[in-house]
């Protein structure tokens, strides 16, 4: 809880002696200085890393440990072609993921500096001007229009203050303060001056509050891309060192060269741990990001590609994101003699544009898109009175045409309550403002009279909203279609939510914040709709019909009445699980403060969702930085951009539908390669060991393995660009998927490999050394074809087809490994065209039966057949569990 939220509901009095402060002289500079001891700078503390820490981080962990490994095992066999290959691959990781960092901006730097740099302050009973970083608790300041507010405070003296606090709350319009009230640090003052005491400063406000749980959400960040390569990185660690290591021990037994035998080992295990990896699915990542910059959408944080894909939730802020953030009249009420002409044309007199105050903005907007606008340039305005929180209205008194006018607008209450009540029927103007209430509008009534008339003239009610973009509605059901659920989480009050919900399709169950913090009054309210209900039937005799009505107006009543009242803590408990229930099941949350976002996302979380966030207030920002995906939207402050992972320049959500499309492509590719390098280290590493082990044979040479490495892992950046099934429903890395599918392919290529081995020692007998360059040939035109069964979860003809440039790369090594393996060039012994082109047919029937197999392995994959592979029992444990949840 914020230290200012302690003091709400104390008088004045109570608040200025618990501050030991007086109002007329403040505080003196010696208690000064013992309170900035005591609760330090009006600033947020931030504790910056040094530039060598962060680049040192780069090399320290799973997987650059796993790149170094093998640079040094190339460099202990003096292969330095590969150790240089191998160093620039960790250096493009490294220099890719500290660019990334230092381009994103720092949320907790940019919150800090959002502070208020100066403020006037009363010390010792003088009034000056301070930087706001020396304020204190007890600190008497002076707030004015265009200040922003330095600290958290109380008002104690003045009339009133028009405050924006909607990057703090999300609430969609200024707020109105008056003496008493509680004001937030970094909210703007719109209208008025004020005296205030200063209650709270630092990280003890409402708004370093905020930057606490932004910095929560940075520990707690997790990424399912760097913990997907961690774990196949280690997978292809464990079980190449395994293998090898078997293969060692049964050739030392047999009496083997060891010499040989461990520079082949070295080679063998360079070559099967998957350097490429982290480089391939960064490039591929980064490839992306600079595609989503063509869409308008920022990448600060590669990994949130892969998340965006992946997003099944979508918690979207209201406030400027789903709606246009700015006030519109919508269907006004008038009374019989006034049309709605009239109506708006009396409002602006009552009105000074150049105040552009957001109530008044959409009427003299309306009047310009009717062209009305010069009939209110030729009144004058003589006298105005501005609106107070006394007399709730504003008041002007105008010339027209030599003819006086006093106008008014309003709190509808307080202008039907001025009129002449035998013009109109009272009873239907508020049935109106009731009408208006319940869809969350803000209503203004708008009266006229002459100057000697004792009573207005009531004209009519203008119904204010924050209509919904154009592109929402059909941005919400696109996202559906992808199965993106969009919850609508804002902190505007309830009324305002569900009507925009409905407009928007979203859903109707939509909660306030209440829910959450365990102060529902959900069960006070049906309980006083089935004592009331009964009472009518019983006492009063009513039929079923008209006590249902009755008691449900009773109970509406009653929830009004509750609504800001303050029930005992722990009135309602729920238990995590449930809340979490009510989380998944809820269209939306109104009433929301920064605490609750977090919380919403955290819980979705829990329940194993992949979260994504949209917003642009200081208010979004912590969980912008919890979510798996926070997306900042156009026209968001430097802190939620900050926070965010995706920053998004064009406004609307139909960009985030988009970028969702992509991502999920991005991942498409990744998905591929990622199972094609699992299934080419089974192939070669289970072919090379095995061979040695039951057959005393070396099937390659150690120069053949580096060129294998590196004609197979090289060209197949290009994946980067290949054309990716977009897929309809969220994505996520299946581990037990990926690894029966690399398995089994890999088992398919370790199959096909013995075969043609068998064939050549056994059936054409040929040479060790030719043996050996044909099994290199094979190798070097089988690889490249696996990329082409798994890229698709179809049959390999099937679209999206393979793009040029990925053809081009891995048609053209294939192509380069045949020329040399025809040739020999010096390098390994030459083959002939002749077998080339059988090695050619050899591999196409292979490839073509790969595709079969892995048509197979999906079909029993999707039936959830059983069939052994690496990770089975996981996913088998995982699916008892389930069943066990549901009984």
């Amino acid at each position: 809880m914020a230290a200012v939220d302690e003091f709400k509901n104390k008088s004045i009095d109570e608040v200025l002696k618990e501050l030991q402060t007086n109002i007329e002289k403040g505080l003196s500079e010696d208690e000064v200085k013992e309170r900035l001891k005591k609760y330090g700078l009006n600033e947020i503390p931030e504790k910056e890393e040094p530039i060598w820490h962060r680049i040192f981080r780069r090399f320290w962990g799973p997987i650059p440990w796993m790149i170094e490994i093998a640079a040094i095992l190339s460099a202990s066999v003096q292969k330095w072609e590969d150790f240089t290959i191998i160093i620039i691959l960790l250096f493009v990781n490294a220099g890719v993921d500290f660019w990334q960092e230092h381009k994103a901006l720092s949320a907790l730097k940019v919150l800090k500096e959002k502070l208020a740099k100066k403020t006037v302050v009363l010390r010792d009973g003088v009034w000056k001007e301070i930087d706001a970083r020396y304020i204190v608790p007890g600190d008497i300041i002076k707030l004015k229009i265009g200040d922003i507010i330095p600290a958290d405070v109380k008002l104690i003296q003045g009339d009133f203050m028009l405050v924006d606090q909607s990057a703090l709350t999300g609430e969609s319009l200024p707020v109105t303060k008056k003496v008493g009230d509680v004001a937030y640090a970094n909210s703007v003052i719109k209208q008025g001056e004020m005296i205030a005491v200063v209650v709270a400063t630092g990280l003890d406000t409402y708004f370093g509050k905020t930057v606490k749980l932004v910095a929560k959400a940075e520990k707690e960040e997790r990424s399912h891309f760097q913990e997907m390569v961690i774990k196949v990185g280690n997978f292809l660690i464990v079980l190449t060192l395994i293998i090898v290591a078997l293969m060692i021990l049964f050739e030392l037994n047999r009496g083997a060269d060891w010499k040989e035998l461990l520079r082949f080992s070295l080679v063998l295990t360079v070559a099967a741990i998957p350097v490429a990896l982290p480089a391939v699915l960064t490039v591929t990542m980064a490839i992306g990001a600079l595609y989503l910059a063509k869409r308008q959408v920022i990448v600060s944080r590669l990994a949130s590609i892969e998340e965006l894909a992946g997003v099944d939730v979508l918690c979207s802020d209201k406030t400027g994101t789903l709606t246009k953030n700015q006030m519109t009249v919508s269907v006004p009420f008038t009374v019989d003699g006034y049309k709605t002409e009239d109506l708006m044309f009396y409002a602006a007199l009552a009105s000074k544009e150049e105040n552009r105050d957001p109530i008044e903005i959409p009427i003299f907007d309306w009047l310009k898109e009717h062209k009305l606008y010069e009939k209110v340039k030729g009144c004058k305005q003589e006298k105005f009175i501005p609106f107070d929180p006394v007399r709730k209205r504003t008041e002007a008194v105008v010339n027209c045409n030599n003819e006086k006018l006093v106008v008014t607008k309003g709190a509808p209450q307080v202008i039907i309550e001025l009129c002449d009540e035998t013009e109109f029927s009272k009873e239907v103007a508020y049935q109106r403002v009731e009408e208006f209430a319940e869809k969350g509008f803000r209503t203004l009534g708008v009266a006229h009279k002459k100057p000697d008339e004792q009573k207005f003239h009531f004209v009519g009610l203008i119904p204010l909203f924050d209509p919904p973009r154009e592109d929402s509605k059909p941005a919400i059901q696109e996202a559906k279609r992808y199965g993106v659920e969009v919850k609508m989480v804002t902190g505007d009050n309830i009324a305002v939510a569900r009507y925009i919900a409905k407009l928007l399709g979203i859903g109707d169950k939509i909660y306030s914040a209440r829910e959450l913090r365990g102060e529902t009054y959900e069960e006070y309210v049906v309980l006083a709709k089935v004592l009331t209900k009964a009472f009518l039937k019983v006492e009063e005799g009513l039929s079923e019909k008209e006590a249902e009505k009755k008691a449900q107006k009773i109970a509406q009543l009653v929830e009004k009445e509750l609504e800001g009242m303050k029930l005992p803590a722990g009135t309602i408990k729920r238990h995590e699980s449930e809340i979490i229930r009510i989380i998944e099941e809820a269209s939306g949350f109104a009433e929301v403060f920064p605490e609750d976002k977090y919380f919403i996302v955290d819980k979705l979380q829990k329940a194993d969702h992949i979260v994504g966030m949209t917003g642009d207030g200081v208010n979004d920002a912590p969980a912008l930085r919890k979510a798996d995906c926070g997306i900042a939207v156009s026209n968001a402050t430097d802190a939620a951009r900050a926070a965010a992972a995706l920053v998004l320049l064009s406004p609307g959500l139909m960009v985030i539908v988009k970028a969702i499309e992509i991502a999920r492509q991005i991942f498409g590719r990744m998905e591929a390669y990622t199972i094609y390098r699992i299934a080419e280290t089974i192939r070669v590493v289970f072919f090379m060991a095995l061979s040695i082990m039951i057959f005393q044979f070396y099937p390659v040479t150690a120069l053949m393995i580096i060129l294998l490495a590196l004609l197979n892992d090289i060209p197949i950046l290009s994946i980067a660009y290949d054309n990716a099934k977009i897929s309809p429903k969220p994505v996520r890395w299946d581990m037990y998927e990926i690894n029966i599918m690399a398995f089994w392919l890999g088992i398919a290529g370790v199959i096909s490999s013995f075969l043609l081995f068998f064939l050549l020692v056994e059936y054409w007998k040929l040479p060790e050394d030719l043996i050996q360059s044909i099994i290199f040939t094979k190798l070097v035109v089988a690889g490249h074809g696996t990329i082409y069964n798994t890229r698709v979860k179809d049959w390999f003809w099937k679209k999206p087809w393979p793009s040029p440039i990925l053809f081009v790369a891995t048609f053209g090594t294939r192509l380069l490994g045949t020329i040399i393996a025809v040739y020999g060039f010096g390098l390994i012994t030459p083959v002939g065209w002749e077998w080339a082109l059988f090695i050619w047919g050899y591999a196409i029937i292979w490839f073509l039966f790969n595709d079969a197999v892995k048509m197979a392995i999906l079909k029993m994959y999707w039936a959830k057949k059983f069939f052994f592979a690496p990770g089975h029992f996981t996913w088998l444990k995982k699916e008892m569990g389930e069943k066990v949840k549901q009984g």
